[in-house]
């Protein structure tokens, strides 16, 4: 027994040692195939030149965009007047496949861009989506009132679809390093500015003003109170009364030199964060949220932006009085159909 054992161990001495088993092509993760709805913003080009790069960085492969739907806004003139320029891009230079309708589009894809740049478009374009449940990232302005913005939330909850809408403010070094600085401590304030170009059919901020105020949300939080709101030709002065008595300003720029920042208000130092990071921050956290299904943003958080924004334009019309959020909130979601 002893030389049978030992004959044994030499053979097992001796036997190849096998490597693992290869991973299948088929067993590895797929990529998700991403459509967008709305071809009339440079996000689209820009977006799918990202996430369509063959050496795409880890956080954002493994999403493609294979499908788009046009859209488009007559009304709107840097809406049709740019439709056919970027789905000429979007098929020529990227072999994205153009479809004629949001619901041939879904038959196509597992995750949706939303970049329509008429947010009075999105609620009708959301809806299918968020009942086929694809998960959908939302471009700003997340709608084109806030009464549509609460409804788009309700219907993500009502049919259990993911869905987020964030500025690529939100993401910018300069304001993630801001918040992430020991020098700043505790917020306890922050004046935030940024471009604030208008559009008739929408309300003041949304157009443009809406990645300013995001800026100044990424910062101070949930928990405004009230609004309240100066106009001129060339400059907003939109001042936020937070709770625990904190206050956040937006002044948004039509005159002389425009650029994007914050400076925050801390219990050990004021820092400035200032500058623009460009999308790709962004889509590092839209290709998180399609894998995952996870919003980094609150639809909580977002409609509270909407409300502060909807505020300043009540408090124009009462010629600069306070405006709180929850009676914009109250009579929005009289409109919505929603308690919430």
């Amino acid at each position: 027994m002893h030389r049978l054992a030992l004959a044994l161990s030499v053979l097992a001495a001796l036997a190849p040692i096998q490597s693992p088993a290869p991973v299948r092509a088929e067993d590895a993760p797929k990529p998700l195939r991403a459509g967008i709805i709305g071809l009339d913003t440079s996000h689209v080009t820009a977006f799918t030149s990202v996430l369509n790069n063959p050496r795409a960085k880890p956080e954002v492969a493994g999403v493609r965009v294979v499908a788009a739907y046009p859209g488009g806004s007559a009304d709107v003139e840097s809406s049709h007047s740019r439709v056919a320029g970027y789905t000429a891009d979007l098929k020529e230079k990227f072999g994205v496949e153009i479809v004629d309708s949001i619901d041939a589009l879904l038959e196509k894809v597992d995750v949706v861009l939303l970049e329509s740049v008429d947010g009075r478009k999105h609620l009708a374009q959301a809806e299918p989506v968020l009942k086929a449940r694809k998960p959908v990232f939302i471009d700003k302005p997340v709608a084109g009132t806030l009464a549509d913005a609460i409804k788009i939330f309700q219907l993500a909850e009502q049919y259990g679809t993911p869905c987020f809408s964030s500025s690529s403010l939100r993401y910018s070094p300069s304001i993630v390093a801001l918040l992430n600085n020991p020098k700043v401590g505790d917020i306890v304030g922050c004046d935030a500015f940024g471009p604030c170009s208008l559009e008739e059919h929408h309300p003041d901020l949304f157009w443009y003003g809406v990645h300013g105020v995001e800026s100044l949300f990424t910062v101070m939080g949930t928990g405004c109170v009230s609004v309240a709101r100066v106009q001129t030709e060339g400059t907003e002065l939109v001042t936020g009364t937070w709770e625990k008595g904190r206050v956040g300003t937006f002044r948004g720029i039509r005159q002389g030199k425009a650029d994007y920042g914050v400076l925050a208000f801390g219990t050990k130092g004021v820092v400035l964060g200032q500058g623009y990071g460009g999308y790709e921050p962004l889509l590092v956290e839209v290709c998180r949220f399609f894998r995952t299904g996870k919003p980094p943003v609150s639809a909580k958080e977002t409609i509270e932006l909407f409300a502060f924004m909807e505020a300043a334009d009540e408090s124009k019309r009462r010629g600069g009085a306070p405006v709180t959020l929850e009676s914009v909130l109250a009579k929005a979601r009289d409109q919505a159909g929603s308690s919430k």
